[in-house]
C-alpha cells in the first residue's frame, strides 16, 4: 500500500482507534485487577486481625493476654521481618506482638482511627518493606480503655500479582490488537476489491481488450460504473459524429477543388497555371490538416489497439501490385504479435507512406522489421536504393519539399507520418541502412499482448 491510497489510510486510521482503545482497555482492566488484589487482602487481613480479636482475654490481674493458640494458618507471622505483623496496644503504648517483629514495633498511631467502631486501611514503610496496615480499635471487657488491634501485610504479593497479571495482559492485548489490524487490513483489501476491479478494467479498455465495464458490483459501486459506461458510450458517440462531420467536409472541399484544378487543366492561359498550382496547393493542404483532425480526434480514444502484421501484409500486397513491374521484393520480420496501441487507418497511413516511399527509392529490396522494446513498438523500413546524405535527413519532413521532383508524390508524406507519429507520442528517425540506402525508424506506443 502507498501511503496516499485510500487502503493506507483506513488501515492506519483503524490502526490508530484500536491502539488507543486497547491501551485505554489495558489501563482500564489493570486499574480493576489492582482495586480487585487490593480488596482481596485487605479482607485476608481483616480475618486475620478478627482471629486476633477472639482469641485476647483480660486476666484476673488486668494483664492482656491471648488465652489459646493463635492460629492464622500462615507461618510468616513467626518468621522475623517477613512483613506480615500483628500488634495489640494500649493506651500506654505496645502491649502484645507477633514474633515476626523481632525487636521492632509499630507506630500506634491512634490518631488515624477516629470512629472505635470503624475499620481503617494505610500503607506505611517499615523495615525497606511496603506494609499494608488494617488497624482497628476494640474494646476489651475487663480493660479501663480500648485497645488497637493492627495487623500488617506485604505488599510485595500484592505487587507481583499485579506485575505478573500486567505482562499477562500486555501481550495478549497486544496479539489481540495485531489481529484485529490483520482483519481490518484483509476487510479493507477485499472492501476496496471492486474498485481495484474498476481499475483493472479501465486499464483494459484504454489498452483495448474491452469496450466497457462488466460483472457484478456492490450496490455503492454500480452507479461508478454505470456512469463510466454512459461516458464511454458518449466518448464514442461523439467520436463517430467528428468523424463523419471530417468525412463529409473533406469531400465537401474536395470537390470544388477538382472542379478548378480540371478547368484549370483546360487552359494553356497564366491564370490557369496560377489556379492550377494554388488548387494543388489548396489540395495538399486540405489532405494534411484534415488528416491531421482526424488523427488528432482518434489518437486519444480509449481501446484502440491494431495489430501491426495484418496491416503490413496488406500494405505488401498492394505495393507489390503497384511496383509489379519493378519486382521489388519486400522482406518482412519481427514477431507477427506485436500490436499497436492505436487506429488501424493512422497506422496504414503511417506505414504506407513509409513503404511506398522506400519503394520507389528502391533498386531491388525493402526491408520491413518490426518489434517491441519495452512499451515501444519499433517498426524499421529499409531500401537498397541510393540514400540519402545525413545533412537531407531534416529537410524532407518540411510540408511540401521534395528533393526529386521526378519522382511521384505529393512531398508530404513524411511530414505527415511525423505529425501523425507525435500526436501519439511517437516519433520518426532517419539513418544509413545495411543495404546501402535509406533506413527509417517509425517509434510507436505498443499493445500489451494479447490485447488485440
Amino acid at each position: 500500500m502507498r501511503a496516499n491510497s485510500l487502503a493506507f489510510r483506513l488501515v492506519v486510521g483503524a490502526g490508530m482507534w484500536i491502539s488507543v482503545a486497547i491501551i485505554a482497555g489495558g489501563v482500564t482492566l489493570s486499574a480493576i485487577f489492582r482495586d480487585h488484589v487490593e480488596h482481596t487482602f485487605d479482607a485476608q487481613l481483616l480475618v486475620y486481625l478478627d482471629a486476633l480479636v477472639s482469641v485476647v482475654e483480660v486476666d484476673d490481674r488486668g494483664r492482656v493476654r491471648v488465652m489459646r493458640p493463635l492460629a492464622l494458618g500462615d507461618p510468616r507471622y513467626e518468621q522475623p521481618y517477613s512483613g506480615w505483623h500483628w500488634q495489640i496496644s494500649g493506651a500506654g503504648g505496645p502491649m502484645l506482638r507477633s514474633r515476626s517483629l523481632w525487636d521492632q514495633v509499630l507506630p500506634p498511631d491512634l490518631s488515624f482511627i477516629s470512629d472505635p467502631a470503624a475499620i481503617s486501611y494505610r500503607t506505611q514503610v517499615i523495615q525497606s518493606r511496603q506494609l499494608r496496615i488494617v488497624g482497628r480499635d476494640v474494646n476489651i471487657p475487663g480493660t479501663a480503655s480500648s485497645l488497637k488491634f493492627q495487623m500488617t501485610g506485604d505488599r510485595a504479593s500484592i505487587e507481583a500479582d499485579i506485575q505478573s497479571f500486567n505482562t499477562t495482559l500486555a501481550w495478549s492485548l497486544g496479539l489481540f490488537g495485531c489481529g484485529l489490524i490483520l482483519a481490518v487490513f484483509i476487510q479493507v483489501r477485499y472492501g476496496l476489491l471492486p474498485l481495484r476491479r474498476i481499475s483493472m478494467a479501465l486499464s483494459a479498455i484504454r489498452s483495448g481488450r474491452k469496450s466497457k465495464l462488466t460483472g457484478q458490483f456492490p450496490s455503492e459501486i454500480e452507479p461508478l460504473a454505470s456512469e463510466i459506461n454512459t461516458l464511454l458510450k458518449h466518448n464514442e458517440e461523439v467520436l463517430g459524429r467528428a468523424r463523419t462531420h471530417v468525412g463529409n467536409l473533406a469531400h465537401a472541399l474536395k470537390t470544388p477543388i477538382s472542379v478548378l484544378a480540371n478547368e484549370s487543366g483546360s487552359k494553356t492561359s497564366s491564370l490557369a497555371d496560377t489556379v492550377e498550382k494554388q488548387t494543388t496547393i489548396m489540395r495538399r493542404h486540405v489532405d494534411h490538416y484534415l488528416s491531421q483532425a482526424r488523427i488528432a480526434a482518434s489518437s486519444s480514444v480509449l481501446g484502440a489497439c491494431t495489430g501491426v502484421m495484418p496491416v503490413i501484409e496488406d500494405l505488401r500486397r498492394t505495393l507489390k501490385r503497384i511496383h509489379a513491374e519493378r519486382s521489388i521484393e519486400l522482406e518482412v520480420r519481427g514477431d507477427p504479435d506485436t500490436s499497436f496501441r492505436g487506429e488501424r487507418h493512422d497506422l496504414e497511413e503511417m506505414l504506407g507512406n513509409l513503404i511506398d516511399n522506400a519503394c520507389k527509392w528502391a533498386h531491388a529490396q525493402v526491408w520491413i522489421t518490426m518489434g517491441v522494446e519495452g512499451a515501444d513498438l519499433k517498426v524499421t523500413i529499409e531500401d537498397d536504393g541510393p540514400g540519402l546524405v545525413p545533412e537531407k535527413h531534416d529537410e524532407v519532413f518540411n510540408r511540401g519539399h521534395r528533393l526529386d521532383e521526378t519522382t511521384p508524390g505529393s512531398g508530404l508524406g513524411l511530414a505527415i507520418v511525423r505529425d501523425t507519429a507525435g500526436l501519439y507520442g511517437g516519433d520518426i528517425t532517419l539513418s544509413e541502412s545495411d543495404l546501402g540506402g535509406l533506413k527509417v525508424l517509425l517509434t510507436l506506443p505498443a499493445a500489451e499482448k494479447g490485447e488485440e
